[in-house]
């Protein structure tokens, strides 16, 4: 009789624990060699050029992806716009007049349409795109797991609770990235993706003039230049992540973490006295480790919720549902 239980309690066990899988088992990198042979070189060729006439497209790119798959899992519901049924997470408190590329996402995607319509989803096009974008600057690459549907809803307000907000603490940069199954490590490496694109004054205001001992003087002068302290004036100038190499993927952002050269508040949070120090000083010592730690970081947030099977949708312009 025990052991009849014992066998069911594990046959249970199994049950919940298959049930709990995420569907990252369905995504595969070999998904359109039949459907799509020539999806990737597709979209590789439209987000070289793209990267090529505009240089900090390569990481508000990988932002997109990361926006995408911090809302509702990687399923394109960030590209959504408003209409009556939907709620853009286009105009979200990170999102709006801040994230960029979609034009870029659409292009990829009416260039795979011409060849294989109704067949690549935006979501993949989105995955796809961000590892491109990092190979087109220099960055590591990885093998992108595919096979994502796309949404047939968007949500704002899960966009302003889920996305990391430039002043989020440690602690809760560690909690909402556990929240969606990424370790501390994970956390560290892809915020490593600072060390290309720019960012703009309103997001960096309060941590140039508030005089902290986290910040370098000197590189706080230098930042206040292109930064009035008044609101609301010069919100939108733009400043890079990384001022040593704004438009290489290097491990530069780390060496300006230990020098208290942090653009934002929520990158010099990961060296800050804090259980993130040790692995920030890794990271500037060894360049490849960084490379292989934030490729695999990136393929695990890839495999957050994907839609996948009958799930979703193949949208056939990525801004609005069939």
């Amino acid at each position: 009789m025990v052991s009849r239980l014992s066998l069911a309690c594990v046959v249970f066990s199994l049950f919940l624990i298959s049930s709990c899988l995420p569907c990252q088992a369905q995504l595969s990198s070999n998904f359109y060699d039949s459907a799509c042979p020539n999806a990737l070189t597709t979209i590789r060729t439209a987000i070289r050029r793209a990267v090529s006439s505009d240089r900090r497209m390569a990481a508000s790119l990988i932002r997109l992806h990361f926006h995408d798959c911090f809302v509702q899992g990687c399923d394109a519901s960030i590209m959504l716009d408003n209409s009556p049924s939907i709620d853009s997470e286009k105009f979200s408190f990170s999102n709006n007049n801040s994230i960029r590329g979609f034009e870029v996402i659409d292009e990829a995607k009416a260039r795979v349409e011409s060849i294989c319509p109704g067949v690549v989803s935006c979501a993949d096009i989105a995955a796809v795109a961000a590892r491109d974008a990092s190979v087109a600057v220099g960055g590591p690459s990885w093998t992108v797991r595919l096979g994502r549907r796309d949404s047939t809803t968007a949500s704002q307000s899960l966009a302003d609770s889920d996305i990391p907000r430039t002043t989020t603490s440690l602690v809760n940069l560690i909690d909402m990235f556990n929240g969606k199954g990424l370790s501390e490590r994970d956390m560290v490496a892809l915020s490593g993706s600072h060390t290309i694109g720019q960012a703009r004054c309103v997001t960096f205001r309060g941590r140039i003039y508030d005089n902290s001992s986290d910040i370098d003087a000197g590189f706080a002068s230098t930042r206040r230049r292109n930064c009035p302290s008044a609101s609301g004036d010069g919100n939108n100038n733009l400043a890079p992540l990384d001022l040593v190499t704004p438009n290489s993927f290097d491990n530069n952002y780390f060496r300006n973490l230990i020098q208290r050269r942090g653009l934002l508040q929520s990158d010099q949070v990961l060296f800050s006295g804090q259980s993130t120090d040790s692995i920030v000083t890794e990271y500037s010592r060894n360049p490849s480790l960084f490379s292989s730690d934030f490729a695999a970081a990136m393929l695990r947030m890839g495999d957050i919720e994907p839609l996948t099977g009958s799930q979703g949708e193949i949208r056939r312009v990525c801004s609005v549902v069939n």
